[in-house]
């Protein structure tokens, strides 16, 4: 069995009536506590939205694109190529 964490935080919140009768109605389903099904939703929110913000999705063409980019690259701009001029000098003067 899982050993729990401490609850020693805090979370307020106001809440409209008739959103608080939809969560309460929803933890009684689940047979859970309205606190504990409020910070288990809290939690799944934010790693959805963390994981969303994390994750770069393509489409199955751009991700084509991208591998064939990889593996085709094209040749270096003029400015590409004075950028890495540029900074091998300040790497060879830094050491």
């Amino acid at each position: 069995m899982a050993q729990e964490t401490p609850r020693t935080a805090r979370l307020e919140a106001r809440i409209a009536p008739e959103a608080l009768a939809i969560v309460k109605r929803a933890a009684e389903m689940e047979g859970r506590s309205l606190s504990d099904f409020i910070v288990s939703a809290a939690q799944e929110a934010a790693r959805r939205t963390i994981e969303d913000n994390n994750v770069i999705r393509l489409s199955i063409e751009d991700q084509q694109r991208f591998v064939d980019m990889l593996f085709n690259p094209p040749e270096p701009s003029a400015a590409l190529k004075r950028a890495k001029a540029a900074h091998d000098e300040l790497v060879l003067e830094s050491r």
